[in-house]
């Protein structure tokens, strides 16, 4: 039986929903031990969780420079393996850039930087180090999406036509209308978030999807944004006609206004011979469209699922699995990369995956101030 990786973590403290989502993601498959970390920059925070959630405090760190210095001073037996970094988006370059140069696989939340430079930076500082480097669009994570993903692959619904996908959320819709609480928000600051809130935010996770299903990269985007006020400088709408090819085309629709909503990411893919339908919010059913016969549903843990699908899934069927457990089949992912062990390109976002994601934040917004117009990715 081989030891568990030793996983660190750079941010993820206190009440933060990434943080538990990536703690509990990295237990599920008992393959990490979270060996050092910093929760929190200010020091009584950072310790004072440490031993709230149980991590040996011998190697929680007052600050990421002395997180570097401390573990590469010891013997790279002892050394953690992998860093998550789960900080607000504008510590997501420094952070990976220096893990990466010195030799830290990295796994780390989107977007991957705040701009396509960065990205561009980070991408050939890994070329170098040969590392491996996950970016944690979730939803890839979940058995449906999976075995869309392999049906789509197989030819099952034919010659991709049209790709919708939606997402729809309205938090910050009671905090849009009033300037002194959308002033308290890091995401529509752009020193912290970049140049982007919603597209840079939830849009990146449906591009991603409309390219991870399809197998297709987007050549081209149209963009019509929405700020609501002129002193709010980040989008929190906005409607992405996306291209293909002269015949293949879509839509992907985002907004953090659409009040009441709350996590609705919806895919539909259509093609020549069939189409399918996917919801986050009832992540168990996939529904199988074809135009001569019934309505088909499928759901996880059945043997008719493809070998992508069903090696992430954890229960038998008709037990509901969620968020936790599409994280943990992307943290699954990369324990076998970092073993050396084969697994499928589909288990886990890589580089590029993220680099791309942040060409089409600023080709959207390019594409919004330009008049709305056509910008080639």
């Amino acid at each position: 039986m081989s030891s568990k990786i030793k996983l660190g973590i750079i941010g993820g403290g206190g009440d933060s929903l990434i943080g538990v989502l990536h703690r509990i993601a990295s237990f599920i498959n008992d393959n990490y031990e979270i060996v050092g970390a910093v929760f929190n920059p200010v020091w009584e925070e950072n310790i004072g969780f440490a031993e709230k959630i149980g991590v040996n405090t011998n190697r929680i760190y007052p600050d990421f420079d002395t997180f570097i210095a401390k573990e590469m001073a010891l013997p790279s037996s002892e050394r953690i393996e992998v860093v998550s970094v789960l900080t607000p988006n504008f510590l997501h370059f420094p952070m990976a850039k220096k893990l990466i140069e010195n030799g830290f696989n990295v796994i780390c939340e989107k977007p991957l930087t705040t701009t396509f430079d960065e990205a561009i930076i980070l991408q050939k500082a890994l070329e170098k180090a040969k590392t491996i480097f996950a970016v944690t669009y979730t939803y890839t994570g979940y058995p449906m999406v999976r075995q869309m993903r392999e049906m789509i692959k197989n030819g099952e619904i034919g010659d991709i036509q049209k790709v919708d996908i939606q997402y729809y959320q309205g938090w910050i819709n009671p905090i849009i209308h009033k300037k002194e609480l959308r002033s308290t928000i890091w995401r529509l600051d752009p020193k912290k978030a970049g140049i982007s809130c919603c597209i840079g935010d939830i849009g990146t996770h449906a591009f991603n999807m409309a390219e991870y299903l399809t197998g297709l990269e987007i050549k081209s985007v149209l963009a019509d944004l929405n700020y609501l006020y002129e002193d709010n400088s980040l989008d929190i709408d906005g409607t992405v006609l996306i291209r293909y090819s002269e015949n293949v085309k879509g839509v992907i629709r985002t907004s953090q206004i659409a009040t009441g909503e709350e996590n609705g990411l919806q895919v539909k893919i259509y093609g020549t011979k069939g189409g399918l339908k996917w919801e986050q919010e009832n992540p168990n059913f996939l529904a199988v469209l074809s135009e001569d016969k019934p309505l088909q549903i499928y759901k996880p843990g059945h043997a008719y699922n493809c070998e992508l699908s069903v090696n992430g899934t954890k229960l038998p069927p008709g037990h509901p699995e969620g968020i936790f457990d599409a994280m943990a089949n992307i943290y699954l992912g990369v324990s076998k990369a970092i073993r050396k062990q084969p697994y499928n390109l589909g288990e886990f976002p890589l580089m590029n995956d993220g680099v791309r994601g942040m060409k089409f934040i600023e080709q959207c917004v390019k594409s919004h101030k330009d008049g709305n117009v056509w910008v080639a990715l």
